[in-house]
């Protein structure tokens, strides 16, 4: 049925080592945003104190529901070039690349017009509170006139990512962060700007990034190389990576509407809470973003697998995934709770702030493993290319299930230990659907490829 059988122990630990080492280099990108998002948050917050905190902090759920869309496609880009590259088709690479720039032109675009449009209305209906309104929505205007930077970049690296390369998108992305940490200090230190700087830094560093990405493109030698006279989109690479990144994008979408519920409910409470939320959610990204990571190297690994009909070496990428977010689970999750205290204390001088925060974070790292499994099990279905699986699974285990814990749960017992237990609920409830959506298009995948060996045979 496959070419090639990986079944033994030097195989396994090679795939391992061969996994970890595509891993490492994504989660020191992930390690390193976190970083220098984290000192967006903590510039603003030591020297602008904890309203400004919470104004940043306030954003980042209505940001991901308005950008995922369009970030979604990037993860069809990931799964088109990974397979058309496990198969050494050439000029299907070629147009892949060129349809990908040319679609993360147009979608940061949007992105941009609905971000400046709709920030406002969408914070005001969140319930944010009146203090820190303002300072939000300047915040939110700002970061989207970067946002086709942004999404040119992670479509860039997706493509590198999709061969094998993700060392490049590291340096890039090193580089473009100690800038925006220069920026952040130097904007709101000493020139005073506050939210204004952090979102003027951000965007400055991300078109440092997008150029360095575009550089490197059109250096590159063979089918990666990017030519502006080749930029237009073709229809049949289209379609394939709008099936695949639609239903990623819908799924992150999705995900995002029932984070901004949690957010209203977070606003309800009041401007510490907001700003605990925040400072405990950075924090937390300690562990969630070599979650990341993996599910880059499922993506990549699977979808290379699939381009050269190695099927066996699925499940043990599947079984290396599962056991990599048990094992940083188990590390950093202990970790992040050992120094929480600590760690909030970067963000805010505020004892009310650190205290609220500790206990949401207690609650998170108490179960982050379902997360892990939710985040990374996606990536195996969708390379195999089953998108619309996994975007189900999301809807009803986490979307839906969260909306019926606000309106019934929370709304019995309107508890901070309440409301925090929505997450832990309903990522083990989506985690589930994503590994019996996997098991289903494991099934469908052998079946197919039985059948042609068979048809093959007879004929």
């Amino acid at each position: 049925m496959s070419r090639l059988k990986l079944g033994s122990h030097d195989a396994n630990r090679s795939l391992v080592h061969t996994m970890l080492m595509f891993a490492l280099p994504i989660m020191a990108v992930n390690l390193l945003q976190l970083l220098f998002n984290a000192a967006d948050m903590i510039v603003v917050g030591r020297f602008e104190g904890s309203r400004a905190l919470a104004a940043v902090g306030a954003t980042g759920s209505l940001l991901n529901l308005i950008v995922n869309l369009f970030m979604g496609l990037s993860v069809g880009t990931s799964v088109i070039v990974a397979q058309d590259y496990g198969a050494r088709r050439a000029e299907a690479i070629r147009q892949s690349v060129h349809t990908s720039i040319a679609v993360s032109l147009i979608g940061g675009a949007l992105a941009t017009v609905i971000g400046l449009v709709f920030c406002a209305p969408l914070l005001r209906w969140m319930g944010t509170p009146e203090e820190i309104l303002g300072l939000s929505t300047l915040y939110m205007r700002i970061l989207f006139v970067g946002m086709p930077a942004s999404m040119v970049f992670n479509f860039g690296a997706a493509i590198l990512r999709a061969t094998g390369d993700s060392k490049r998108p590291m340096y890039f992305l090193t580089l473009s962060g100690a800038v925006n940490v220069v920026l952040n200090l130097f904007f709101v230190a000493v020139l005073r700007q506050g939210v204004a700087g952090v979102a003027l830094a951000t965007i400055l560093s991300q078109y440092l990034a997008v150029i360095l990405i575009m550089a490197s493109l059109m250096k590159q030698e063979g089918v990666l190389r990017f030519s502006w006279q080749r930029l237009a989109i073709n229809g049949v690479k289209l379609r394939q990576i709008l099936r695949i990144g639609v239903p990623a994008g819908l799924q992150g979408v999705l995900f995002s509407i029932s984070n901004v519920l949690v957010q209203s409910a977070v606003n309800s409470f009041g401007t510490t809470m907001v700003a605990a939320n925040a400072a405990s959610g950075n924090v937390e990204s300690l562990v969630s973003t070599p979650m990341n990571a993996y599910y880059q190297a499922a993506v990549t690994f699977t979808g290379q697998s699939m381009g050269a009909e190695d099927y066996d070496r699925i499940d043990h990428i599947a079984r290396i995934s599962a056991a990599l977010v048990f094992v940083t689970w188990l590390v950093l999750g202990g970790i992040t709770l050992f120094f929480g205290r600590s760690l909030l204390a970067f963000y805010t001088a505020d004892a009310a702030v650190i205290e609220l925060g500790m206990r949401r974070m207690k609650v998170m790292m108490a179960a982050y493993f379902t997360c892990g499994i939710m985040n990374v099990f996606p990536g195996l279905t969708r390379a195999m290319g089953y998108s619309v699986l996994p975007m189900l699974s999301t809807l009803v285990g986490a979307c839906l299930m969260r909306i019926v814990w606000l309106a019934t749960v929370f709304r019995w017992y309107p508890t901070e230990l309440v409301l925090f237990s929505v997450y832990p609920v309903t990522w083990a409830l989506a985690g589930l659907g994503q590994v019996a959506s996997f098991f289903y298009a494991r099934s469908q995948v052998r079946r197919r490829a039985f059948l042609v060996e068979a048809h093959t045979e007879i004929g």
